[in-house]
């Protein structure tokens, strides 16, 4: 492939992003959590390309993206539960799995053969705005190699994908910094991933607690996979201090070489995760070892901990 494009966040930026997608190409566009790489959902050879650009696996499920919740409707089935999560929360960094409608198009490929779909609703204006230029749902996991460090930047895009994909959207960096909840409906309401939206919140708009879903060895939803979101370093958890030959990330009152958040603000820690991650890994080398301080279990911190602790898993 040639060398992937750089588009602007500019209208032609959007209609040249669009235009590749319609056409079975990839593009890495910026949402408000992670940039994804997008495919059109309803494309059988568009669908594979994401999983052999990424090298990911195919019973690992991706996320559609659409618009409004009206695209939404035709792409899962909607109970008053499903509907009023979404009214509440989108656009913003909450998946829903749902039941799929039988006439919704999508590929196999993007639900692993599986009867339910995962549908969200961006907030970020670029991702809205290529979206609704598309007018097709567009299937959009993280746009590097899987199992890899998520991209929070167009530069990391480029530094994962280059000459795989397409094209890259080059929208700055992501607000929320850590993927999507993803909530499942599709049977009892089910935390089936921590991320941009606390699970609190959701349990408070439910009305009752949230149980525990995945399954590593057969997921519903991404993120599930036991080990994820890796560096080329091992990394360790819960440090108060680096041991010899470690980079140290800190956390509020544990310096380190890099900090998420000097303050101990989970929002910040959250933006900056996976940039410190890949800054961590270039200083510890392949060698190396990276070390994370205490990170509370609460609010964001559940989304940060996931990630830490599949970044830390045997591989």
């Amino acid at each position: 492939m040639d060398r992937t494009e750089i588009l602007a966040a500019d209208d032609s930026g959007v209609a040249r992003a669009a235009d590749l997608i319609r056409a079975g190409r990839l593009v890495a566009f910026p949402t408000e959590t992670v940039y994804g790489l997008g495919g059109d959902a309803t494309d059988d050879r568009a669908v594979a390309g994401i999983f052999a650009a990424k090298g990911r696996p195919q019973f690992n499920p991706l996320i559609v993206h659409v618009p409004d919740l009206a695209a939404a409707e035709r792409v899962g089935v909607f109970d008053d539960r499903a509907r009023n999560v979404a009214l509440a929360f989108w656009p913003g960094p909450l998946t829903l799995v749902l039941p799929m409608r039988g006439d919704a198009g999508i590929s196999p490929l993007v639900t692993a053969g599986l009867g339910s779909v995962a549908i969200r609703v961006p907030a970020h204006p670029l991702a809205r705005a290529l979206l609704r230029a598309v007018g097709r749902p567009v299937a959009a996991p993280s746009a590097n190699p899987s199992g890899r460090v998520s991209p929070t930047r167009a530069d990391h895009v480029i530094d994962g994908l280059e000459g795989r994909i397409a094209a890259v959207m080059d929208g700055g960096a992501c607000a929320v910094g850590v993927e999507s909840t993803i909530l499942g409906l599709d049977g009892p309401p089910a935390l089936l991933r921590p991320g941009g939206i606390p699970a609190e919140a959701l349990e408070a708009a439910l009305g009752h607690p949230l149980a525990s879903g995945g399954d590593a060895a057969r997921p519903s939803a991404p993120g599930q996979l036991a080990s994820h979101y890796a560096p080329g370093a091992a990394v360790r958890l819960g440090a108060h201090g680096a041991e010899t030959g470690e980079i140290l990330i800190g956390f509020g009152p544990v310096k380190g070489d890099l900090s998420l958040s000097q303050s101990g603000d989970l929002v910040e820690a959250a933006a900056a995760l996976f940039h410190i991650l890949r800054q961590a890994d270039l200083l510890a080398g392949p060698t190396g070892r990276i070390a994370f301080a205490p990170i509370p279990e609460q609010g964001l911190g559940r989304a940060i901990n996931d990630r830490l602790r599949r970044a830390a898993a045997p591989r």
